[in-house]
Formats: C-alpha cells, structure tokens, sequence
C-alpha cells in the first residue's frame, strides 16, 4: 500500500485540498475481504498453555475503565486498587482510564504502583467544544498528573470533509498533552465506511497520534473486528513509510476472554509481534477484566468462580 502513496507526507497537511488528495488517494478497503479475514482469525483456537499465556498478556493491556455520570471517587479508588492487584496472582492492568475531575484522586490512589492513569478529555464522548475548551481540559487533566488523553475527533467536521480542521485539533491537543501521550478516538461507529476508518486513522497518525483508539464506548458498534484489522493494517503500513510506530487500542464491546484473545490474533497476525505489549496495544473495557480472571482461575484450578467473587469494575 505504501508504495502507492505519492504525496509527500511532509506536505500532506500544507492545505486542505493537500490533505483532502493524500487521504481519498489511499487504497480502498475490500469491505467483504477484510470481514472474511476478520472472521477467518477470530476462529483460530490456542492450546491451553498458550492460552494462560495470552490472559495475562490481555490482562497487562487491560485499560480498566470508568466513565459515567455516576463515577465517585470511592468507586475510583476500588478501581485503582482492582488495576494494581486484580487477584489471584495475576499481572496489574495497564491503566485506568476516567474522567478529568478525578484523575487526581486516581494519581493518589496508585501511588505510584506503575499503572498509568488515562483521561478523556475534548468534550467526550461528542467532541462538539471549541478548540480552546478542548486544549484547556486536556492542559488541566495533564497537569492534576495524567500519562494518558484519550481524545475524541469532531466526527461532523470529518464526515463532512473538513479534514484540516480535524487535524489541526489533533495537533494542538497532542501539544497541550506535554509528555503525557495521546490516544486519538475515531469513534468507528459512527464513519460510516471502512474507507473512512482508514483514512481517519492516517489522519490522526499523520497529527501525531501516540495511539489510535476504535471508540468511546457509548456508540454501538464499537469495536468490531474488521475495523480493528483495518486499524492494525493502517498502523503497520504508516510505520513502513514513516518510521514510526503508533499503537492501538479497540475499546467498546469487548467483554469476553474470547473477544480478547481474537483481539492479539489479530494483533499477531496483522501487524506483528512487535505490537504485542502494553506499549503499543490496548482494550479499553470495564467488566472484561473479570472474565478474565474467571478464565485464569479455571485454567489453574480446572474450576470456574462465579462473578460474585470477583469485585465489580
């Protein structure tokens, strides 16, 4: 595919009529040969010592996540000591992901324990705010000590193929980001097209995404496997021509210790072992972490554990 690419990625954004060329002259995606290929991994079966292998791996990838109009912060903090000690002896999470107003206390209660702490912020889930209020929730969430923003993209302004202004937004907010990295939300569900995943992806990537993130959550669907292998294709291919490499995180509808193992086939077999790690892979997920747990304790002790020993997420 990269080689197909004939603008020259340093000129890419110097217009919108630039940009608009680059991203409609990507190859189109074959939509029934991804959804074939998509299903055909989904039934590879993994024999049962690497499948203990690949629960812990799954579980070092786990973005434990809370974000609902409910959240406390007494439910934060079972969160973040979920996140560090799930149980049983398996790995500790890779983040926990909440909103801006209560990074804070999810900073005190880690403590320093090595799991990052991720925040939405650009008006999530809808990504409708002017760019200043966009910067200023993502400067704040950095400063009360995120190590991650997980951003939403204007899907209008996309859709509608404003695609300069998409990129423009990016580019600030991964300014405002500081160290901390940036993780851009495509919401997938809502472009309408496998085209348009593509394209989007290589818009953010092209913005300086550290990460490129399926979804909210709050749409449906959310992370389905076409658009993850289409996701993976676009991260191998921009790292081909750029050097680069971006990870990935499909986030929405994965619930199952299945769905998960699906997720690091695809992984595997798409883009490669190197984004096999916590570094460069995510799930986004609230009560996946439980099945889990539920699956490890079986594999261990041959004997499945209801949910009611397991806490809540």
């Amino acid at each position: 595919m990269v080689s197909t690419v004939t603008t020259s990625l340093t000129d890419v954004a110097s217009s919108d009529t630039a940009l608009r060329a680059f991203l409609h002259g990507l190859p189109g995606v074959d939509r029934v040969g991804a959804d074939q290929r998509a299903a055909m991994l989904g039934t590879r079966s993994i024999k049962t010592t690497a499948k203990a292998r690949a629960i812990d791996l799954a579980i070092s990838m786990v973005d434990l996540t809370t974000l609902e109009g409910a959240d406390t912060a007494g439910k934060v903090r079972a969160m973040c000591t979920k996140a560090v000690r799930p149980g049983g002896g398996a790995p500790k999470v890779a983040a926990v992901c909440v909103y801006p107003d209560l990074v804070p206390v999810a900073v005190e209660a880690l403590g320093g324990a090595g799991v990052k702490v991720a925040s939405v912020a650009t008006a999530f889930p809808s990504g409708r705010s002017s760019l200043e209020v966009k910067v200023g929730e993502t400067a704040a969430a950095v400063a009360a000590g995120a190590d991650e923003i997980d951003m939403v993209i204007d899907r209008g302004a996309f859709l509608s193929g404003r695609y300069l202004k998409v990129y423009e937004e990016i580019v600030a907010v991964k300014a405002a980001c500081g160290a901390a990295h940036l993780k851009v939300i495509l919401e997938t569900g809502e472009l309408a097209t496998y085209d348009n995943v593509r394209r989007a992806s290589w818009l953010a990537m092209l913005a300086g995404a550290d990460f490129i993130k399926t979804s909210t959550g709050k749409v449906s669907p959310a992370a389905t496997p076409p658009v993850t292998l289409i996701m993976l294709e676009a991260v191998r291919d921009f790292r081909d021509a750029t050097g680069r490499q971006v990870g990935v995180k499909p986030a929405g509808g994965i619930r199952t210790t299945k769905d998960a193992i699906k997720n690091l086939v695809l992984v595997n077999e798409t883009a490669g072992d190197d984004w096999l790690t916590p570094e460069w892979f995510r799930l986004g997920a609230s009560s996946l972490l439980n099945d889990l747990l539920m699956q490890r304790q079986k594999l261990a002790t041959g004997r499945y554990a209801g949910p009611d020993y397991f806490t809540l997420d």
